[in-house]
């Protein structure tokens, strides 16, 4: 679906939805189509931004989804620069409404805009890896600051979201979908990943969950969701927020860069930038092929639970990554 058909589609009950909220909206602007259907829009009073969610419907349980601004509080008042949401006038976070023309009833929730720049989009115009380094650098210091703050954080009463543990991630009812039958793979291939799947899946209950490497966590926080201001460093888009290995997160920071000439400087840095902030065991690092690997086989998943959004160009060349590493996969723990 492209921008103006989105727009057509969702734009009434965007500009529905917003009187909700205690703005005078003025434009509104269309941004992306993901998870959720994000808007931009702008308080006529004093032309301040902010960013307009419709929540994908059934992706999350509403417990869930009013649990994500518990977070993002939490780690706001532990100094991390994330969005700030903005309250309905009849309280809470989120407000529901209703998508005439898809059939759809979703969530709406509305935060304060984050100028900045995408940190994918520096490192993708970049030209010298020392600086890209950097980038991740950076990065690596800033996952280790959440990280400290939830691995020291007792979630409220009420809190809820999901687990992307052994059977989240590799059970028989994943989280993202059994990526296993998508039909990129063909019947060789599926039980390569239904074998490797089981081989993966033993090995995270071996690891377990101790609190020090298990916690809350963002799950999505790649350079396309950092923000890079005058001075600051965002996170944004906690949708995937979840429970989860602190090593699922490191490997989705690199995974987009796996095939770089310089992977191994960017990982290297990743880590450096991390133990600047939080201690990071040899041995969890040890870990990041196997949570690579991970990540892949989970996008795959949610591919193939989101067809509206088409057939990635790339997808034959990622499933012949994701083959090659299953072949060559061993259990690390």
């Amino acid at each position: 679906m492209d921008k103006a058909a989105a727009f057509e589609i969702y734009g009434p009950a965007a500009r529905e939805v917003l009187a909700a909220f205690p703005i005078e909206p003025a434009d509104l602007v269309f941004v992306n189509l993901s998870e959720n259907l994000t808007f931009r829009v702008s308080d006529a009073r004093d032309g301040a931004p902010y960013v307009l969610r419709l929540h994908r419907p059934g992706y999350h349980e509403d417990a869930a989804l009013h649990s994500e601004p518990v977070w993002t509080a939490a780690l706001a008042a532990a100094g991390i620069f994330v969005p700030q949401p903005v309250a309905a006038r009849g309280g809470g976070y989120h407000v529901p409404v209703t998508v005439a023309q898809a059939g759809e009833r979703r969530w709406a929730g509305l935060a304060r805009w984050i100028e900045g720049e995408v940190l994918a989009d520096l490192v993708d115009r970049e030209t010298d890896p020392a600086v890209i380094a950097g980038h991740f650098e950076r990065l690596g210091a800033l996952l280790a600051a959440l990280h400290n703050q939830a691995a020291a954080w007792t979630p409220p009463a009420g809190f809820h979201r999901h687990s992307l543990d052994a059977e989240g991630l590799m059970g028989e009812a994943p989280f993202w979908g059994p990526f296993w039958d998508h039909p990129v793979f063909d019947a060789e291939e599926r039980a390569l990943m239904l074998q490797t799947r089981d081989a993966i899946r033993a090995a995270l209950i071996r690891l377990g969950r101790d609190p020090s490497t298990f916690s809350v966590i963002h799950a999505d926080l790649h350079p396309g969701n950092v923000l890079v201001g005058e001075g600051d460093v965002a996170v944004i888009d906690f949708d995937d927020t979840a429970f989860g290995w602190h090593a699922y997160d490191l490997a989705v920071a690199l995974v987009f860069y796996q095939d770089h000439a310089h992977y191994a400087d960017f990982r290297d840095a990743l880590v450096r930038g991390y133990r600047t902030v939080r201690p990071l065991d040899d041995a969890v690092v040890g870990l990041l092929p196997m949570f690579l690997l991970i990540r892949r086989m989970v996008q795959i998943g949610w591919l193939h639970q989101r067809p509206e959004l088409g057939t990635p160009a790339d997808l034959p060349a990622r499933k012949d990554i994701i083959l090659a590493l299953a072949r060559a996969f061993q259990a690390p723990c």
